[in-house]
């Protein structure tokens, strides 16, 4: 075999090798995103994550590529349309980080319901042991509470399995839906449960906790309207794209009372963060590690692997290697 891949975000030493041992030509030296346009001709293929973008000007100056791999679910750093017309296969993972991206998005949900990420700085800072005991007492569970899910692909489905758990209520909005279920399996007996689809403004005024898992599509779901609507206990949660929320209006929602709290995973402008999200103590912050677990690494690299091979494969039958 002999197509040429680049690995520009890095991947699992296990996919690494798997591709090496398959005969390809893999190089992994990060290329930024400015010089990409100059050196994307001598690839047969590209392997990415979040961080690198390929947009037109790349896909036509990558005048080998075969095909462009996205570590991960959603593709709107690439311009997969264009890729497509040109001839370039699309690959991407969208069932294996699945599990990893829930737990945080639950993870963020515990830790403000509890207060832990401000505990830590204000521990950490020297304040009374007695006095924070005594004002962290008022904070809430988990258990019971309403949770609506924006969106109800792999990872809110995972979600909602865990939240179930702790017997909370769960709610559903979804344009692109009609219903919203889950089967499980006990016994081997299947059982189905069926969540409530209700429109945004109905949700966001009942829930006490706010998860998004939608892709961006232009402009952001949850904005000071949308804020303005929600219960002032309410929790947003964003382990989708920094896009979907209106983060100045999000800072002002919680200056001012109108909502408790909110925990992200992603933000506008990736790597760098509005200052006013780092400083604020109502937000629980994560630096885009969702998929960042050694399980959903190693899923995610062995499906890209699997996926190239077997286009290399078809390619490889109907002679065009």
């Amino acid at each position: 075999m002999g197509w040429k891949i680049h690995i520009n975000d890095g991947m699992e030493s296990s996919g690494v090798q798997a591709l090496k041992n398959a005969g390809f030509q893999v190089s992994e030296d990060k290329i930024e995103q400015e010089d990409l346009q100059k050196q994307i001709h001598s690839f047969d293929g590209i392997i990415i994550r979040s961080a690198t973008k390929i947009r037109k000007e790349i896909i036509d100056a990558g005048t080998k590529l075969k095909f462009i791999a996205r570590g991960g679910v959603g593709l709107d750093n690439v311009d997969v349309s264009y890729a497509l017309q040109k001839g370039i296969q699309v690959i991407n993972t969208p069932a294996s980080s699945s599990i990893s991206v829930a737990e945080l998005a639950f993870a963020h949900m515990l830790s403000l319901s509890r207060g832990l990420q401000e505990h830590q700085t204000k521990m950490n800072s020297g304040e009374s042991f007695t006095e924070l005991k005594k004002k962290y007492s008022q904070s809430s569970e988990v258990s019971g509470k309403q949770l609506l899910l924006i969106g109800f692909g792999r990872i809110a489905r995972e979600l909602a399995r865990m939240c179930l758990g702790l017997q909370m209520k769960i709610t559903v909005h979804d344009p692109f839906l009609q219903k919203a279920s889950l089967t499980f399996e006990m016994e081997q007996q299947k059982f189905q449960i069926q969540f409530p689809m209700v429109s945004l403004d109905e949700g966001i005024g009942s829930a006490d906790f706010i998860s998004i898992h939608a892709p961006f599509s232009g402009q952001a779901i949850l904005g000071a309207n949308e804020f303005s609507k929600m219960k002032k206990n309410a929790i947003v949660i964003n382990t989708s794209r920094g896009e979907n929320i209106d983060e100045v209006a999000l800072i002002d929602a919680l200056d001012k009372g109108i909502i408790s709290g909110a925990g992200l995973d992603v933000f506008h402008g990736e790597p760098n963060v509005h200052s006013g999200i780092l400083s604020h103590s109502k937000i629980s912050k994560s630096p885009h590690i969702g998929a960042s677990t050694i399980e959903a690494q190693e899923r995610i690299a062995n499906e890209l692997v699997d996926q190239i091979l077997q286009l290399y494969r078809q390619r490889l039958e109907v002679g065009l290697i």
